[in-house]
Order: structure tokens, then C-alpha cells, then sequence
């Protein structure tokens, strides 16, 4: 893992160097015929927020000392600027293909640029491109800093219906919370998580459900906000899983004993919130003498390194003729790619994992995010043939301290 970082950070710091070099071009040309005061002053403050958001995101990525504060602001930092970069040297890179094609004509031709600009104009390509570069690349400096001062904590309740034909009389209305990707390793601001925590409890839901990643990394993480996640209680009880971050295969261990052992104290957390974890198990719910059964497996995931550790032959053995079954599976790609073809008779699958990437557009008429060119389901509720699956936005954030567009999310589903 350690020399996995390594690598991963020298094509990093090769990207970074590619971005700076070709943006600081793009800012030379805006700033030709200034003075050469004025131009000393900009190169040195151009690449002193470089030089200094670069440090604090290596500083990072391999210090284990520094603080969460100020990881999140570093994280958050590095993002916003090389972003906004990366917009503004898209317009470059447009400028410089269409001078590239222009000479190659000019070689071959011998004439001028089929591109010519019309007599009397003030302004020529190069300078409205570098200018609109310049305006594009603040949205997403705007979006991702409004992002990071509060989207990670402007929690969205979501209410959805789910349609069970088969639903018992008794568990009809039944409300579902649903909670998912908690991240607590992320968290800094304990006023605004309990205010989330206000909200759901204030759904007064008849069960919960959370699926998966309670932590970033470290069963320890959770423990400073051990007393709020506590007040996630239901009549019904609280049932969790875990999530592909909770077995800590993202961060070196002293031994393999040392990660087990780590994996056993989280096992403990849930158990001390007072919530019941199904380790590719099922338990039955039972009221007024009507029954649905509910699963819960590992994480199992179809993408990249995740692990493949969820058994739906295990944790369905021996479950009860029950009318409606749903299950709890923490990447929404488990559902396509087993738990639709090996298990036809669940009802209704509960994921998260995707976060939406954090990042998107969602509204009436709009649903967009990076997530879908990952995950062909990743918010929202989904259905094929008689099955369906809903997909939670993730209650906390990882990576990028902050949400833009895909909100936290407080998931209450009805059965009717």
C-alpha cells in the first residue's frame, strides 16, 4: 500500500506540474503589456498558492499527525484550485489545436489561416479564449469552496414509496430509515451532525437500516461521536452491515493481527450503538403474527479492488417462506451482477457506496453525476422486472470534505 502511495503520488505530481506550467502560460498572455512589477508580483503569488496547496496535500496524503481541520481544509484547498486549473487550461488547450491546425494549412497552402478574424476586431481569438477560460474555471472555484463550508452538512430528506405486492397487511406503512456511509472519520463539526441526527429521528421511523461504512479507516474514528449515533434508535430496532472502507484495506497495518483486530473493535461499536450487524445472516421480522425477512451481507463490489466478501447462499440458508424478503448490500453493483440472477425471490435491495461522487446536478428535470458513468444505478430507487433497489447518497463524505449538488442524505422509505 505504501509504495502504491508512492507511485500514485509521482503521476500526481507530474499532472500537477503539467497544469501549473500550461495554466501559468494562459495567465502570462492575460498579463502581457502590464508592467514587469506587475507581472514579478503575479508569478509570485501564482506559485506560491501552488507551491503551498501542493505541500499540505502531500504533507496529507503521509502524515498520520496532522490534524482533521486541517486535512479538510487542505483537501478541500488542492481540489478547488487545481479544478478551476484544469478548466481554464481546457481553453488553452482549444486555442492551441486551433493553432496547431492553422500553421499546418499556413505549411501546406501557403496562404493565410482559414480562420481569419474579421476586420475591426478588438479582441482577438487567443485573448477571448484565455478571458473565458479565465470566467469558466471560477464556477467550479465557487462551487467546490461553497461546497466545502457547508455542503457536507446540509443533510436532504428523502422520501420514497416502494410498491410490494406482496407486502404483509401488518407491515404495511412501514417506515424505513435509512442511513448510509457515515464516514465519521471525515467528520469536524459536531453541532451539524446532530442536527442531522435531529432530523432523522424526527421521521420517527419504525426500523432502521445502515449500510456500511461507519468509518474511513480505523475502528477508532467513531468513538468521539459514539453518544450522538446512539440516539439512532427505532421501535423496531436498528440493523447495519458493513461497507467496503470498515475492514481497513485502505491504510497500512503493523500486522495483519493488528487489522483484525481493528475489524473485531468496530464489530463492538455497532454493538455498543445498540445496533445489530448481519454478517451474511438474515433475521425475521415479525408483527402481528405476519413476517418479512431481512438479509445482510459483506461488501461485495464489481469494481476495482473491492472485496467480494458478501455470501448470499450463506445468508439466505434456512430463512423462512416469507412473503417479502429485502436485503442489505452496501455497493449497488452487487445487485446487477449476482443478487438479481441468485436470489430472484428478494424483494427489494437497500445500497450506498456511490456518495453520487459527492458532486452533481439533481433536480426535477436534471439528474447528473460522474457516479453514473461508474455505476449504472447510484441514487435514488431503481427497478427491473419485479425487483427493485434503492441507492442512499451517503449521509457523511470522504476524500473531498464537502458536498456540491448531491447533498447528504436521510433516506425514509414507505412499503405499501
Amino acid at each position: 500500500m505504501h509504495e502504491f502511495r508512492i507511485y500514485l503520488s509521482l503521476i500526481l505530481f507530474a499532472f500537477i506540474a503539467l497544469v501549473d506550467s500550461y495554466s501559468w502560460q494562459g495567465i502570462r498572455q492575460l498579463a502581457k503589456g502590464k508592467s514587469p512589477i506587475f507581472e514579478g508580483r503575479l508569478r509570485f503569488v501564482f506559485w506560491q498558492i501552488s507551491i503551498l496547496s501542493v505541500v499540505m496535500m502531500f504533507y496529507t496524503v503521509f502524515s498520520s499527525e496532522m490534524s482533521l481541520s486541517l486535512r479538510n481544509f487542505s483537501t478541500a484547498s488542492f481540489l478547488t484550485i487545481y479544478l478551476s486549473k484544469v478548466v481554464f487550461m481546457l481553453f488553452l488547450l482549444v486555442d492551441d489545436v486551433i493553432r496547431f491546425f492553422r500553421f499546418g494549412f499556413r505549411f501546406i497552402k501557403k496562404k493565410a489561416s482559414p480562420f481569419p478574424l474579421s476586420e475591426g476586431n478588438k479582441i482577438s481569438r487567443q485573448d477571448f479564449l484565455l478571458k473565458t477560460g479565465l470566467v469558466a474555471s471560477a464556477l467550479p472555484f465557487i462551487l467546490l469552496s461553497k461546497g466545502a463550508w457547508n455542503g457536507g452538512y446540509r443533510y436532504r430528506i428523502h422520501k420514497t414509496q416502494v410498491h410490494l405486492a406482496k407486502l404483509p397487511s401488518a407491515f404495511k406503512g412501514l417506515k424505513i430509515l435509512q442511513i448510509s456511509d457515515i464516514h465519521s472519520g471525515s467528520w469536524s463539526d459536531q453541532d451539524a451532525l446532530a442536527r442531522g441526527i435531529e432530523m432523522a429521528i424526527s421521521l420517527k421511523p419504525d426500523i432502521i437500516f445502515f449500510t456500511g461504512d461507519l468509518v474511513n479507516n480505523r475502528s477508532e474514528e467513531v468513538y468521539p461521536w459514539m453518544d450522538l449515533l446512539s440516539r439512532l434508535q427505532a421501535p423496531m430496532g436498528v440493523l447495519s452491515i458493513l461497507g467496503n472502507h470498515d475492514y481497513g484495506d485502505y491504510i497500512h497495518w503493523d500486522s495483519p493481527a493488528a487489522k483484525a483486530v481493528n475489524l473485531e473493535l468496530l464489530k463492538k461499536a455497532h454493538a455498543d450503538l445498540g445496533w445489530h450487524l448481519l454478517l451474511n445472516e438474515h433475521i425475521t421480522l415479525e408483527k402481528s403474527s405476519q413476517r418479512i425477512g431481512i438479509i445482510g451481507v459483506e461488501n461485495w463490489g464489481n469494481r476495482g479492488r473491492f472485496q467480494k466478501l458478501g455470501d448470499l447462499e450463506k445468508s439466505t440458508k434456512n430463512i423462512p417462506d416469507v412473503p417479502v424478503k429485502l436485503l442489505l448490500s452496501h455497493d449497488p453493483s452487487h445487485w446487477d451482477s449476482k443478487v438479481r440472477h441468485e436470489t430472484p425471490d428478494v424483494d427489494l435491495m437497500l445500497a450506498g457506496h456511490t456518495h453520487g461522487f459527492q458532486f452533481g446536478v439533481e433536480t426535477d428535470w436534471l439528474k447528473w453525476s460522474p457516479s453514473q458513468y461508474l455505476y449504472e444505478q447510484w441514487a435514488g430507487h431503481y427497478q427491473k422486472g419485479k425487483q427493485q433497489l434503492y441507492v442512499n447518497r451517503g449521509f457523511g463524505f470522504l476524500g473531498f470534505p464537502g458536498r456540491v449538488g448531491i447533498l447528504p442524505e436521510i433516506g425514509l422509505l414507505k412499503l405499501v
